[in-house]
């Protein structure tokens, strides 16, 4: 008997084997099927409950099974996953189509949304009802019967070439490694990151040192490695991923995914694919977007300019470098912020051992929002690495199920994400609670040393971790309106907002303690990270804003059909924040997974947009205190609890008594 058709709880992840994927999302879509038919075929009058929440309330089946596949292809992916990923997804953007374009329930849909001046509704129930009113309109559901088959075909192609666009990065990903056995070429490297490239090595039975594009490995060689040709051909290696002359090169790739994503919202007669995503956003048009930019642009490229200037200046006089390469960039910084600040980052790591990161990230959503985290092992794990938690309130009610997958592996995708098994939702009078996963890839323990996190480890945790806690403390009706399920803006303001405890004094003492000694963090480590934040903010703000602007540009233009190199086509798009050389050899595009794999298109401005929300909010809790239960309150009932049941903005307000402005941000980045 297949296990993902089985009733289950938690996934049951050790019972599942590869041949069960497909016949059970098979299975699943039959059973969605069925479900939209009983609502079709309803002989009463269409109403909100028959047509609108019925609707809601389809597919749980296929989801749970979906969402359990999709994760382990990232998570914990291999050959035959990844093979069958390619299968199944053409299967569900069809099956979706099936949906949106299915003109008897779009018939349904659209007579109780025309009637919804004569419903008394909740704020709740009317963004129900529009939100699945729009997923029809805005997915072809008013089409002419020639154009909906050419929507279904356009889908179905985009569903292959981003999958396809990510198995290519992964595969680059992992055919690079530095095989290094000369001790001098370690020089510079913390002891940490040697024992770490030394366990690699032996783990592929060879001799030396191996360092890899995975973060842990990639990010600290660049940081402190002094052999600059290695370093070069390091960040070569990361920069040419996907595209060079290989099967793996993703420019035609590329290239297919914004003409179709183009093509696809001419249809639905938009102008680009970012007016169609910006719709449904809290920036409503990319005119907004790029305003707000370039904004932020002015008052951030001087400071960058001058910023990259001292970083020259200070390279030439420490090593005679005359011109700073993309290679220089994070090891100059890092010797720079080293003499200005007198911090070394490699000093601070004793101080974050990941047991202790985790600890403290629990006990500061224990002050905030009363939540309790214990560890258990009755439920079933996908890798013997995943740590599973039972998460309790105040008065010991079930609040979550809670996973946590820490370490690098060669079938997990590089970077951190939060991800859920099962969403929040009340039904039949019960409310369910959410299963809420974090993956990041942080150093692994060693035989000498437990897993230490550079403190941009500590912010990630903290980062990923705020996003599941919006996913955690759901508290909505509909599960397509619960947790993270709010418009792609202001979904990064819960993760952005919680780094900010990593900052302060208060909260780094309940968890930054040295491993060996237990001593409490030195308030001078404190300082000093608190004023190196701003170190290069200028800078940083350029990149985020650089990345977002490609984004624009690649989705806001008319005519993509025109584009015909990617690299010179992103050089353009670079060219009002470039800082270092170009490398003819480099292409960000190729592997900018953001936008061409997950669900960042004609989004990723919006960090930084959450970033204005994350400054404006804590400056709330900087002057009530930082453990304020009613300000946390506020921000739990307000934000955390609501998921998208309302506007955001309506949200935001009320939980801060007025819109945000961007002054917060720009005093916290120095940049005022």
């Amino acid at each position: 008997m297949n296990p993902l058709l089985q009733d289950f709880n938690t996934p049951p992840f050790s019972k599942i084997s590869n041949e069960d994927y497909k016949p059970a999302i098979k299975k699943g879509i039959e059973i969605a099927k069925a479900e939209i038919d009983e609502i079709i075929n309803n002989p009463e009058v269409p109403s909100f409950e028959n047509t609108t929440v019925a609707l809601d309330f389809t597919g749980e089946k296929l989801n749970k099974i979906t969402s359990i596949f999709f994760n382990l292809n990232s998570a914990e992916t291999n050959d035959e996953i990844q093979k069958i990923a390619q299968e199944v997804s053409p299967w569900l953007s069809e099956f979706s189509n099936d949906i949106t374009l299915n003109e008897a329930l779009f018939k349904r849909v659209k007579s109780v949304f025309d009637s919804k001046e004569t419903l008394d509704l909740t704020p709740e129930q009317t963004m129900l009802l529009e939100k699945k009113y729009k997923s029809f309109a805005r997915n072809g559901a008013n089409l002419k019967e020639a154009d909906k088959i050419e929507l279904r075909k356009i889908d179905a192609q985009l569903s292959k070439l981003s999958l396809k666009f990510g198995e290519n990065v992964l595969a680059e990903t992992n055919a690079f490694e530095l095989h290094l056995t000369n001790e001098e070429d370690l020089a510079g490297l913390p002891e940490s990151v040697k024992e770490a490239a030394k366990e690699v090595a032996t783990s592929k039975d060879k001799e030396g040192y191996i360092f890899t594009l995975d973060y842990p490995s990639y990010i600290p060689f660049l940081t402190y490695a002094d052999n600059r040709e290695l370093r070069k051909k390091m960040a070569i290696a990361a920069g040419k991923k996907a595209f060079q002359d290989n099967e793996f090169n993703n420019e035609k790739i590329v290239l297919e995914i914004v003409n179709l994503r183009h093509q696809r919202a001419n249809l639905l007669g938009y102008k680009t694919h970012a007016h169609f995503v910006l719709e449904e956003r809290m920036a409503e048009t990319p005119e907004k977007v790029i305003e707000f930019s370039n904004n932020l642009l002015e008052k951030a490229k001087p400071a960058a300019l001058k910023e990259f200037e001292n970083l020259e200046n200070f390279a030439k006089k420490l090593d005679g470098i005359d011109q700073l390469q993309k290679w220089d960039g994070s090891y100059y910084s890092e010797k720079l912020k080293k003499e200005l600040f007198d911090l070394d980052q490699e000093a601070l790591k004793p101080y974050f051992k990941l047991e202790n990161v985790i600890d403290g990230v629990f006990e500061i959503a224990n002050r905030l929002y009363d939540l309790k985290f214990e560890e258990i092992n009755n439920i079933d794990k996908y890798h013997e690495d995943v740590k599973t938690y039972n998460v309790t309130d105040a008065n010991g009610n079930f609040v979550s199920h809670f996973y946590a997958d820490f370490h690098p592996r060669k079938g997990k995708r590089n970077g951190a994400w939060m991800t859920s098994y099962k969403s929040q939702q009340i039904k039949n009078g019960i409310n369910e609670r959410p299963q809420v996963s974090i993956v990041c890839n942080f150093t692994k323990p060693t035989e000498t040393k437990p897993s230490l996190l550079t403190f941009n480890e500590v912010t990630t945790l903290f980062h990923e971790f705020g996003h599941a806690l919006h996913g955690m403390l759901a508290n909505t009706t509909y599960n397509s309106l619960s947790g993270t399920s709010v418009s792609w803006d202001f979904v990064e303001l819960p993760s952005q907002v919680l780094e900010n405890w990593c900052f302060e004094k208060e909260a780094l003492e309940l968890f930054a303690k040295h491993y060996e000694t237990g001593e409490v963090i030195p308030m001078k480590y404190v300082e000093k990270i608190k004023e190196s934040a701003s170190f290069h903010e200028g800078m940083q703000t350029l990149r985020q804003l650089s990345f977002g602007l490609l984004d624009m540009q690649w989705h806001g233009s008319e005519s993509p059909q025109t584009i015909t190199s990617i690299k010179e086509f992103e050089n353009n798009a670079f060219a009002n924040t470039k800082l270092y050389p170009d490398v003819a050899e480099n292409c960000m595009s190729t592997a900018f997974s953001h936008i061409f794999q997950g669900g960042y298109s004609a989004g990723y401005y919006s960090y930084k947009w959450a970033e204005v929300l994350d400054a404006d909010a804590f400056e709330y809790f900087l002057e009530e205190g930082i453990f304020n239960k009613e300000v946390a309150t506020k921000f739990k009932d307000n934000v955390l609890s609501k998921g998208g049941t309302e506007k955001p903005m309506e949200l935001y307000k009320r939980f801060r008594g007025k819109e945000p402005k961007p002054d917060a941000l720009l005093k916290r980045a120095g940049l005022l």
